[in-house]
């Protein structure tokens, strides 16, 4: 057995398993915590191949916590970025109507949006459009001034920095094998050396369905992975997007569309498209894990899915393998894209927690078991909500578990 006992073992080294732990030591600053991360660096899936962008709140049903995280969790990443000396650039963003049959969901867009408290947050007119971004067409936009990017991984090195000063320890290329309870405690069972652990919170992301029931925890829904895949603009053609340009989403689904990103370095990505992956790491087509699309295709809420969207899975199909039909869609928002304009960008991996019914998880779940938090839905937009999903996780373990004494902060962002 491992000679340091945690009280807290933190399952995943993205960017919600590294807040949690620094939310944690923060708060309680003698309450030991271990972060295990199965690959050899923090941030390698979900954080890592992130597009940056610092989401508003302006998509989510209000009241919902994806709303709620967003916005506050927005708020507290920018004010960690000003303390820490991580750039931040507030670029500004439009979501573009391009014809009448779309108005009536950017309306609803800006409902949300106002009922969500978006700072800044204004419907206008095609003039206005084309002053902010003169290379898009539309006929209406909405416009969320304080919109921006960021380099996430930049945020995860420095809260590990950080937490290289409190009782934290990170143990990277530790694989989780099983979880098992012994008296008021849990063994975790790795690749390495055992830990016995007072108790755990599951950010295992892509892995996050399977390290809960590991753990006990009862699970009707299964995670399902979509890669997204990106083009980027050539660097002479980058003048054609100022900041971050969206289409009105397609309200049944959590994916945003085809969009416009310019990242904080002043690249520029174009995308994605949301395709079936068949492995939970598939960042490329050819990705093929055998246990992973077992566990898709063995489950019926996946069938039910498929049935209901089958359409669309194959608009997205489409554009994944030809790029004229990529080009085409980029076309709707700025007219002058052309495929010479792009070339191959990188991909991500979102988890996206599917129900047996076949409906899509919309907002981020956390299961709480007597030794065991696990977040068991949390993609986009969990890292502009990360900071306020680590503060909220750490809530929940002081209602569960024996922590000692909290230290009492004269400010909310005091902790920073």
């Amino acid at each position: 057995m491992a000679k340091h006992l945690p009280d807290i073992t933190i399952v995943g080294g993205g960017i919600v398993g590294v807040t949690t732990a620094y939310c944690l030591t923060q708060r309680y600053p003698d309450c030991r915590v271990v972060i295990v991360e199965k690959e050899n660096e923090l941030a390698a899936h979900q954080t890592g191949h992130n597009s940056g962008v610092i989401h508003s709140g302006l998509y989510y049903k209000p009241g919902s916590k994806k709303a709620k995280n967003c916005v506050a969790g927005g708020a507290l990443l920018k004010e960690f970025c000003r303390r820490h000396d991580i750039a931040v650039d507030e670029c500004g963003k439009v979501v573009v109507a391009t014809n009448e049959s779309e108005l009536g969901r950017l309306d609803e867009l800006h409902r949300r949006g106002v009922a969500n408290g978006v700072p800044g947050v204004a419907m206008i007119d095609a003039e206005r459009l084309h002053e902010i971004e003169p290379h898009v067409a539309g006929i209406r936009a909405l416009h969320v001034p304080e919109a921006g990017s960021i380099d996430y991984r930049l945020v995860v090195e420095r809260v590990a920095s950080r937490l290289a000063t409190a009782d934290c320890e990170i143990r990277k290329s530790t694989r989780v094998r099983s979880i098992k309870t012994d008296g008021d405690a849990l063994i975790i069972e790795t690749n390495g050396e055992a830990i016995r652990t007072r108790y755990m919170i599951g950010c295992a992301g892509l892995h996050s369905d399977r390290v809960t029931r590991m753990e006990g925890g009862e699970l009707d829904t299964r995670i399902v992975p979509f890669r997204g895949e990106y083009y980027d603009l050539i660097p002479d053609r980058q003048h054609l997007v100022r900041g971050l340009i969206y289409p009105v989403p397609d309200p049944r689904f959590p994916f945003l569309g085809v969009h416009f990103t310019r990242r904080v370095d002043g690249s520029v990505e174009a995308g994605p498209n949301a395709v079936l992956a068949l492995a939970r790491e598939g960042y490329r087509k050819a990705q093929f894990r055998l246990e992973d699309v077992l566990d898709i295709f063995t489950f019926p809420g996946f069938w039910r899915m498929a049935a209901k969207y089958w359409q669309t899975g194959v608009e997205e199909m489409t554009r994944s393998w030809s790029k004229t039909a990529f080009v085409k869609a980029l076309r709707h928002l700025i007219p002058e894209i052309t495929a010479a304009d792009l070339t191959p960008g990188g991909s991500g991996v979102r988890a996206q927690a599917l129900q047996p019914s076949g409906d899509l998880v919309d907002d981020f779940v956390i299961v709480e078991r007597p030794r065991g938090l696990h977040v068991c839905n949390a993609p986009s937009p969990a890292a502009t909500s990360s900071l306020s999903i680590a503060s909220e996780i750490v809530d929940r373990a002081e209602r569960l578990f024996d922590l000692g004494t909290a230290v009492e902060f004269e400010h909310p962002t005091d902790w920073l």
